[in-house]
């Protein structure tokens, strides 16, 4: 990924996001060039010189103080997520190496024990790339049949943008595609150099109009909760909530499980496909599947 670059296209994304009149700026009746802030309105809000701000748009600002980019990350408005994103790819190497990271992601054996004991709340830990690294059996049911996939598509992003089956099993499919771009572009201002990350990127682009278009709009996500409602053909809807967390010692790794409120449908469901679950893990269900984890 080139740096400079995506760092241009971040900022003129988030600078056409803000209207002059949600800060207070005066529209004196000429028409804008341009959606959003002009360079110099921003500029002007962050206390720095237009020559300054154009400078590290294009990626020629040299080193810049945390107060400058606080600054700037004020006047766009920018989230908790942009920020990190913001600072990432101002801070980030120019790009050209083969960034030195391990070519196999596995996750802990007590990590993966916590995953199997979870046994009505369907959970699995992605990876650098939303690799899928882990999963218990409830998560294999309800989200895919990871143990029967080749490696490399245990993979969340190919999995909601090439597999058909994901389009039925999320209800809000586009909200799920919408964070999944979100995701992947916080990994690559983490990881500009990953060229695993930069072939799947293009890989997504070429089979993928949806993912072009969200990949244009520059939105970084990374959300640790929310409302996700699925659909299976066994108990049909099911209105679940998630909750992610990073693993302390593997900062790339996330656990990410879902669950229902207790007495409800879709709490009922899960046992329902707890106990299907079960069934088809059983010696002899699944014998010519890989093993579950560590699949990096």
């Amino acid at each position: 990924m080139d740096r400079r670059s995506e760092l241009r296209e971040f900022l003129r994304s988030r600078r056409a996001r803000v209207r002059p009149q949600d800060i207070g700026l005066k529209e004196y009746g000429a028409r804008r060039r341009v959606p959003g802030l002009r360079r110099e309105e921003l500029a002007q809000l962050a206390g720095v010189s237009v020559d300054y701000y154009v400078r590290l748009e294009q990626g020629r600002g040299g080193n810049v103080s945390a107060e400058v980019l606080d600054a700037i990350a004020r006047a766009l408005r920018l989230d908790r997520t942009e920020r990190q994103h913001l600072y990432a790819l101002m801070h980030s190497g120019s790009g050209g190496r083969n960034e030195d990271a391990p070519s196999e992601e596995r996750v802990r054996p007590g990590l993966q024990r916590v995953l199997d004991t979870l046994e009505n709340a369907p959970a699995y830990v992605v990876g650098r790339r939303l690799q899928i690294l882990a999963w218990n059996d409830l998560a294999r049911i309800l989200i895919a049949d990871f143990p029967r996939l080749p490696v490399e598509r245990r993979n969340l992003a190919r999995l909601t943008f090439l597999d058909e089956t994901a389009r039925r099993r999320y209800v809000d499919w586009e909200r799920k595609a919408d964070d999944t771009v979100g995701f992947l572009r916080v990994d690559a201002g983490r990881h500009p150099d990953d060229e695993e990350l930069m072939e799947l990127i293009d890989e997504l682009a070429e089979n993928s109009e949806e993912f072009r278009t969200l990949w244009a709009d520059h939105t970084v996500r990374d959300e640790n909760y929310g409302h996700k409602p699925l659909h299976h053909p066994l108990t049909g809807p099911l209105d679940l909530s998630f909750e992610t967390f990073r693993i302390p010692d593997a900062p790339d790794q996330a656990l990410t499980l879902y669950t229902a409120e207790p007495g409800s449908a879709a709490d009922r469901s899960l046992r329902l496909l707890a106990s299907e679950a079960e069934v088809t893990a059983r010696p002899g269900s699944t014998a010519d599947a890989p093993p579950r984890g560590g699949g990096g």
